[in-house]
């Protein structure tokens, strides 16, 4: 484990289905910070979205997602095995929104500015007490701008169409790797070219392809980076 002289707030950020998830949890295990999922946060608002009638045929319904903007709680919680699982007023949606409904609809409610403004809130009301790795598609341009660490991860649309395959694939979900591979395209069109907070690279990010890299050469290479703050 890695002992830092003064908290920071590590923030990741970059294209759907590159492994920012499973490094963020890795750095945040390895230097002991909580680890908040902002994408996760997103999947529950459109997950909240569509059981509430406010999201049909990819279509939001925004005047009545502003009404009931208070109405969602989103928590994250620390299973046994060190696992973080994703609650949305108190009820346990890990499986619930990494589904391809989900995943198709995420984008649409992502753009919405009170939603994006609601999030946004809370995720910088948690990093107030520093020693957070946070994830995400604008978490060093806007919630986190003064964040001490900034990365950038990105990865071969190919690569990171066959990593989410697998993982569906894994959780019993029957899809086509071409609907995979279309639907990341569709997504990071979307993320990029948004009014509101678009996905970007800030300018004082370091960037991490990680087309080739495994998981623990990812680690390697981010604990020599971190070594100017021990």
């Amino acid at each position: 484990m890695i002992k830092l002289k003064t908290p920071i707030v590590i923030a990741i950020d970059g294209h759907s289905s590159c492994g920012k998830s499973s490094f963020a949890k890795n750095i945040a295990c390895e230097l002991n910070y909580l680890y908040i999922d902002s994408g996760a946060m997103y999947r529950a608002f459109t997950l909240f979205a569509m059981h509430r009638g406010f999201l049909m045929n990819g279509i939001a319904n925004d005047s009545e997602l502003e009404k009931n903007i208070h109405n969602i709680n989103i928590d994250f919680k620390k299973t046994c095995n060190s696992a973080y699982e994703t609650y949305l007023n108190g009820e346990n949606v890990e499986n619930a929104i990494r589904t391809m409904p989900v995943s198709e609809n995420v984008s649409e409610i992502s753009k919405i500015k009170s939603v994006r403004s609601r999030l946004v809130a809370l995720q910088q009301k948690m990093g107030e007490r520093k020693e957070i790795v946070m994830d995400g598609r604008d978490i060093g341009t806007v919630v986190f701008p003064n964040a001490e660490l900034k990365l950038f991860m990105t990865a071969n649309l190919e690569v990171r169409a066959q990593r989410r395959y697998n993982e569906l694939m894994e959780k019993g979900t029957s899809v086509l790797l071409s609907e995979v591979r279309d639907n990341l395209a569709q997504r990071d069109f979307i993320d990029e070219n948004r009014l509101e907070s678009p996905l970007k690279m800030a300018d004082d990010a370091i960037i991490l392809d990680n087309s080739n890299l495994t998981p623990l050469q990812q680690m390697e290479w981010f604990k020599k980076l971190v070594e100017k703050f021990e």
